[in-house]
């Protein structure tokens, strides 16, 4: 019996038995439990209790459920802990946290050789997995469409960058390298798919789960894919191993991730020990090591760069978070003042 099956067939605290969350569309949800897939929704005292949106299940939480309708409907009462997770800060002006999967072991990072290849949207996924405790795996799709020496040059990018995640190669047309993404999808372990719409992520799935399971999108004469994923969904292999498909994402703002940014840009943290001054901020202070690596070429300075827009961007949103929790709180704090003077008066 995989972990998967284990996990569901024990209550949670609340005593419901325990479900997965397989696909969230709005309001809808779907859940799986040991006899498959079944349609669920929230509780009113869940929705109107929760603190925040983040608070809301997503795709890969464990959740307690009760049945309905002889088990072919449920309610959803509570979301377990998350032992993992993937959040960004939420799409446009809104402020806070937007879940985007949980319980995850492996995060496959998907660019594509031809167009879609981007070190510094690397840089930026790894940030946010690394938040969330989650192991990175790079994938370079589309491989037939550039010579080896192209592709030798593109992991080299990768690794000039600091960037010491493992790297898978792959071609969904000759079917190089999935045996070795297969590999790493053990039975009881979640994988997830991140990157752009078009670098071959649902084709990539239906070879992973032998047939056409998903529905994929004409190649363009360019060689790239057009998106099709519109929600996120898990799917469970044959082995037992589950992976997640996901939409690609336009945004993928930062928010609380201070410690994060420094541990996936460790490199940079390891000339900075050397620097003359403690509090050195590598713009003109004598005696700067991250500044003289950049000199001589053994640190990349559009990957520095990358570390400075980074850290700032996550700086200000932190800082605009914070300020409205405290807005919030005050707000929340004169709504029960005026109701409890309130009180006082009809009770006279």
């Amino acid at each position: 019996m995989n972990d998967s099956k284990q996990k569901q067939q024990v209550p949670c605290d609340q005593g419901e038995p325990v479900a997965r969350v397989t696909a969230v569309d709005r309001d809808q949800y779907l859940v799986r439990n040991d006899r498959g897939e079944i349609p669920a929704e929230l509780t009113g005292k869940f929705v109107y209790t929760r603190e925040s949106r983040s608070d809301l299940p997503c795709v890969g939480d464990w959740v307690g459920v009760q049945y309905h309708d002889a088990g072919t409907h449920a309610t959803i009462h509570h979301v377990l802990p998350r032992t993992s997770f993937l959040r960004r800060k939420a799409p446009g002006k809104e402020l806070g946290f937007q879940m985007i999967a949980a319980n995850i072991d492996v995060a496959f990072i998907v660019q594509s050789c031809h167009y879609d290849f981007n070190v510094r949207r690397l840089e930026r996924y790894l940030v946010m997995i690394h938040e969330g405790h989650i192991e990175p795996v790079i994938l370079l799709t589309k491989i037939d469409l550039i010579s080896s020496e192209a592709l030798e040059q593109l992991i080299g990018e990768i690794r000039h960058a600091g960037i010491d995640a493992p790297i898978i190669t792959l071609s969904n047309v000759t079917g190089a390298g999935i045996d070795q993404i297969r590999e790493r999808i053990l039975p009881g372990k979640t994988c997830c798919l991140l990157g752009s719409s078009g670098v071959g992520k649902t084709t990539l799935i239906n070879h992973l789960a032998g047939g056409s399971t998903l529905e994929t999108g004409e190649v363009s004469i360019s060689g790239e894919g057009r998106h099709t994923t519109t929600r996120r969904q898990l799917i469970v292999l044959e082995n037992g191993g589950e992976l997640i498909d996901m939409p690609g994402m336009r945004e993928l703002g930062l928010l609380g991730v201070g410690e994060e940014i420094d541990d996936s840009f460790a490199d940079i943290q390891v000339y900075a020990r050397g620097c003359r001054f403690a509090d050195c901020t590598h713009t003109n202070e004598p005696g700067c090591a991250v500044r003289s690596a950049m000199a001589q070429d053994e640190l990349d300075a559009g990957h520095f760069q990358n570390y400075l827009k980074l850290k700032k961007e996550s700086e200000f949103h932190d800082m605009t978070h914070l300020e409205k929790r405290r807005k919030d709180r005050a707000f929340g704090k004169f709504v029960r003042s005026v109701v409890k003077e309130k009180g006082k008066r009809n009770g006279r």
